[in-house]
């Protein structure tokens, strides 16, 4: 439906609820209306688009004009209405999300506001790591139905109209994440500066292309993928089209000659006779043959023969966390600890050691609960912070927390947003040598609450890096004993902790300052059944 024209609120199922997921893009406003089941399926009862020239203000002008701002509001009001009609009023059911049109334009922030005041609709500017994330979301279900998903190596493109998302995919689990900063829109005004003739339209969005295309074969091998899954909106347009009897299901396989075939016969078309002869919007003919070449060029990078155009979209992804009821569930954990693994792995990281800590971070996270009172995300991002603590040894021995903390901060993790990776990159960097500080400009440039946080992690990653500093992982059975004055550590099957005692000596100052509790270990006794006492 391209226009917010209504249809009558359909009856929900018995415990079932409504919900309503917007997305604000480069070229249009979309809303999904669904009916979430009490076992968490999702029925979509309704969708609305309507087209605005966000990207074009955006990229261009680098902020969002009045006219378009107003324009946006009149499409938001009305899908306002709908919601009403369907009863659909509570925050907690609409979630509103804008990608890179809104979050890279100057005055965002008079946007976002603009639109809440107007509306009542809180949108968030969401950045690469939520859109990777969501990503993921809407097509969680395919990935456990299709084998080929599930066993072997999927490269997962979503081209926005600013940017493109991919996320790998090995066995089911996001082994890298990253977002380019090219988009379908990006390139067709790149074509509009250049005043590029219908003939020279290849060749120049060919040489945008293919320079992403070269970084993502640096970062993704060749033999790592068997199958490429497109995201977009614009491959939909092509699997309709190739496909218009295979729509059923959650996905539709359309070969690679047949798609290098449809974009021949879309090249020489102007955007008038896209319109006309597709019978599509304005802005979509905009974005269509700049999307599908970027999937061409991919899928001919990758030597796949076959794509896989799920039906999924971002907003499908936003309805199954509203399902969750939040997205930091153990099944998205896995895969940002499987993700931040593979990073560890590309440093040269010791598993052997990381992974030992990281369980003695998870212990000591578990006993501390009552006097930390951190998240459950905050146990995620303690473990990953241990799990990547060393990786700044990969550049040098010396100062290599200092390196861990700038190779944590450049780097992108599936599922993490740059606050997330700020607060793992300063648990790992503090987990030696100097605690924080108010002169350490990144420390600082936190929120209180993850300054505390921080401090808090790195105390613990501090006691479990020290009960492991001969990396030899020979501390594994302990329990804990909290007493009036002290955090006692008791020890089994060890005959010598006196390296274990100096290190807790030379690094637990962070942890009696945080939780009021000096550390000691000791070994445990063994009883006369020969068992620990």
């Amino acid at each position: 439906m391209s226009d917010t024209a209504k249809a009558a609120p359909a009856k929900t199922s018995v415990n079932a609820w409504l919900a309503a997921a917007i997305d604000i893009g480069a070229t249009a406003i979309r809303m999904d209306i669904a009916e979430i089941s009490a076992d968490g399926s999702i029925r979509t009862i309704e969708s609305l688009r309507q087209g605005v020239p966000l990207g074009k203000d955006s990229f261009t002008q680098g902020s969002i004009s009045q006219a378009t701002l107003r324009e946006c509001v009149k499409v938001l009001k009305g899908f306002r209405q709908v919601l009403q009609e369907y009863g659909i009023t509570e925050p907690d059911r609409i979630r509103a999300v804008a990608t890179s049109s809104v979050r890279e334009a100057e005055n965002r922030d008079t946007f976002l506001d603009r639109v809440y005041i107007a509306t009542g609709i809180n949108v968030r500017a969401i950045d690469e790591a939520e859109e990777s994330r969501l990503t993921f979301m809407a097509v969680q279900n395919l990935i456990r139905t299709d084998p080929g998903l599930k066993e072997g190596g999927a490269l997962v493109v979503d081209v926005g109209g600013g940017s493109t998302e991919l996320l790998l995919l090995e066995q089911g689990h996001v082994t890298f994440s990253n977002s380019y900063r090219l988009g379908s829109l990006r390139m067709r005004q790149t074509l509009e500066t250049h005043r590029a003739p219908t003939e020279r339209v290849r060749t120049v969005l060919g040489q945008h292309i293919q320079r992403m295309v070269e970084q993502i074969v640096r970062n993704v091998p060749v033999s790592a993928v068997s199958t490429l899954v497109a995201m977009s909106g614009d491959a939909r347009f092509a699997a309709a089209q190739l496909c218009p009897e295979g729509q059923e299901g959650l996905a539709t396989r359309i070969e690679y000659k047949a798609l290098v075939a449809l974009v021949e016969k879309l090249l020489p078309l102007t955007i008038e006779r896209l319109v006309g002869k597709y019978h599509i919007t304005y802005q979509e003919a905009e974005t269509v043959v700049p999307a599908l070449l970027v999937d061409v060029h991919i899928a001919r990078a990758f030597k796949v023969e076959s794509i896989l155009v799920p039906r999924a979209s971002l907003r499908d992804g936003l309805l199954q966390e509203m399902a969750l009821r939040g997205y930091w569930t153990p099944a998205f954990a896995e895969q940002v600890i499987y993700s931040a693994q593979a990073l560890g792995d590309k440093y040269n990281a010791d598993r052997k050691h990381t992974r030992h800590v990281a369980d003695l971070c998870l212990r000591l996270f578990d006993a501390m609960k009552s006097e930390h009172q951190l998240s459950d995300r905050h146990r995620v991002l303690l473990e990953i912070a241990s799990l990547l603590h060393e990786i700044g040894g990969f550049i040098s021995s010396r100062s290599h927390h200092k390196h861990s903390m700038y190779l944590i901060l450049n780097s992108d993790l599936f599922g993490l947003t740059r606050e997330d990776m700020a607060i793992v990159a300063l648990t790992a960097r503090y987990h030696r040598r100097a605690a924080p500080k108010p002169t350490h400009e990144e420390y600082m440039a936190l929120s209180r609450d993850d300054r505390i946080a921080v401090s808090k992690m790195a105390a613990l990653l501090r006691v479990a890096d020290a009960l492991d500093r001969n990396h030899v992982q020979q501390v594994t059975e302990l329990t804990f004993q909290k007493e009036a004055d002290r955090f006692v550590i008791i020890v089994g099957n060890v005959e010598d902790l006196t390296i274990e005692r100096l290190a807790i000596k030379e690094k637990g100052g962070l942890f009696e300052e945080m939780y009021g509790l000096p550390i000691v270990l000791q070994e445990a006794r063994v009883s006369a059944e020969g068992g620990l006492a």
